[in-house]
């Protein structure tokens, strides 16, 4: 009777955890903002701004909206399909030869077709993601009443994107919702504002990833072996599906299984289908083996990857300096800049987070410092802060503020504690209050330390010399060859850029 009772419990207790599991929320980074924006690390909810402190500046650096699966992606989705099918007669074949039964088959399964099926074209933003950015802005400007009560002037807020559609298509979306009803443009009182963009080839601010030679060859380098580190989790999810659902699953089913679960959840808002064939502990582990991906190729696992992210952080640093310069020397409002708001991508915002030092435990801020790569996140059950479905979901994003305070004296641990400081750094990641490693695990943190502690330890190298595109060859070149060579970059690098782009899955 005992026996039974305990059994009774565990059964209740596994329905309940089941219950609650939302697999919405760990999707690494192809978790949507709305599902993960309110998950917070530091359990800090309180929005409220230190007594005496005014925004003066704010810099944004987002990650695009919820967008479709890529070209290359929507490939491999219609050869699931067929995969399916093949699985499917595999198993009715072994039911005529009465070894097996098709009971513990999913229906679903049996006329499953891809979504996409038909797409030539992918990768774009989706009305989700549109939305996401949108409300983004709203929120924004209604936080920041601020910086955005005056007349819209693209010197005072530069909107800047890179050239991939789904990253400017998230900048207007923003920006439509920034300056709603604020123009004369239909019934949204909408008006026109600029998105500007550099070059594919010479974006060292927001596609540092791109243009940097030694990064690319560090990453290709490593794929393999990350994938190797993926492997035992696939097969060991394989086994169990195998006996769950008596279909013989492979490690690259599994692969693909687990990128249709997202896909679904996260676009189409199903978990009923792919996700459901995982258990939450499965999800848990192939969830890991993304942010495991990601924590060496684009994270704390090799320095190379944010020290490339260098300009990027000191052209935030110069807007602030530059907005401190105009409110010291009263510049009339209007004249100078108040907001920078950037829009790209994952491989842009996980480097910025790393070089902010988000996301560490103990006295991992000063080994980053030493640049040297951090141990690989804890493998589930274990906890761990890192997790892609809050470090750069679609549309995450960092903000930094720059508030200058006048007399404050409140002993409130959460403001100002030296009155002779008198301009603060905050950093909100994913729209919440975030605390600083270099700034002594502070919420606020004066802008000297927040020089001194986070922006200089990585002026040490010059993005030119980490990033020497070209590789030291004794072949000879004539003039004729130097000049063919020249063109021949001019008029068909942005093309192969685009192609390999795509085929790189770039998020």
């Amino acid at each position: 009777m005992t026996l039974l009772f305990i059994l009774a419990i565990a059964a209740l207790l596994h329905s309940s955890i089941a219950q609650d599991f939302d697999v919405r929320q760990h999707l690494s980074t192809v978790s949507r903002y709305g599902a993960v924006k309110d998950v917070s690390n530091d359990g800090y909810t309180d929005p409220i701004v230190p007594n005496g402190c005014t925004a003066v500046h704010l810099n944004l650096v987002a990650r695009h909206g919820t967008r479709a699966p890529t070209k290359k992606r929507i490939k491999e989705l219609d050869r699931l399909s067929d995969r399916f099918k093949e699985l499917l007669n595999h198993a009715k074949s072994e039911v005529s030869d009465g070894d097996k039964s098709l009971e513990s088959i999913p229906a679903w399964l049996w006329t499953w077709q891809s979504p996409w099926k038909g797409r030539k074209k992918g990768g774009e933003l989706i009305p989700l993601g549109e939305n996401e950015l949108y409300d983004l802005g709203l929120r924004v400007r209604e936080r920041f009443p601020e910086l955005f009560n005056e007349e819209y002037h693209p010197d005072v807020f530069p909107i800047k994107t890179t050239q991939v559609p789904r990253a400017s298509a998230s900048a207007v979306a923003f920006g439509m919702g920034l300056f709603s009803e604020r123009g004369s443009l239909g019934l949204g009182r909408h008006r026109a504002f600029a998105v500007t963009s550099e070059s594919r080839a010479s974006d060292i601010h927001l596609r540092f990833y791109d243009t940097c030679a030694t990064y690319k060859q560090y990453r290709q380098s490593q794929e393999p072996s990350v994938e190797k580190r993926k492997e035992p989790v696939f097969a060991e999810v394989s086994s169990a599906l195998i006996k769950r659902y008596q279909l013989n699953f492979t490690i690259q089913d599994i692969s693909s299984l687990w990128f249709l679960c997202k896909q679904e959840a996260s676009l189409l808002d199903k978990t009923d289908q792919a996700c459901a064939l995982f258990s939450p502990a499965e999800v848990a582990l192939l969830e890991w083996t993304d942010d495991l991906e990601i924590f060496i190729l684009k994270g704390y696992g090799e320095s190379l990857n944010y020290r490339i992210g260098v300009p990027l952080l000191k052209d935030i640093f110069d807007s602030m300096e530059q907005a401190i310069v105009a409110r010291e020397e009263n510049h009339p409002l209007g004249t100078y800049e108040k907001a920078r708001l950037r829009f790209a991508h994952a491989e842009t915002v996980i480097p910025f987070t790393c070089l902010l030092g988000l996301f560490l435990e103990g006295s991992e801020f000063e080994t980053i410092l030493k640049e040297k790569p951090l141990e690989l996140p804890s493998k589930p059950p274990k906890e761990r802060k890192w997790r892609g479905s809050i470090v750069a979901p679609f549309a995450g994003n960092n903000m930094l503020v720059l508030y200058e305070c006048k007399g404050n004296s409140s002993k409130s641990t959460r403001q100002p504690d030296e009155n002779t400081r008198k301009y603060f750094v905050q950093v909100l990641h994913n729209e919440k209050p975030t605390l600083m490693p270099g700034c002594g695990n502070k919420y606020l943190c004066p802008f000297d330390i927040f020089k001194e502690n986070v922006v200089n330890p990585h002026h040490n190298h010059s993005f030119n010399l980490i990033c020497n595109a070209r590789v030291e060859t004794t072949e000879t070149c004539s003039i004729a060859c130097k000049f063919m060579r020249f063109f021949s970059r001019l008029f068909f690098f942005e093309g192969a850029e685009k192609s390999n782009s795509s085929e790189q899955g770039e998020l």
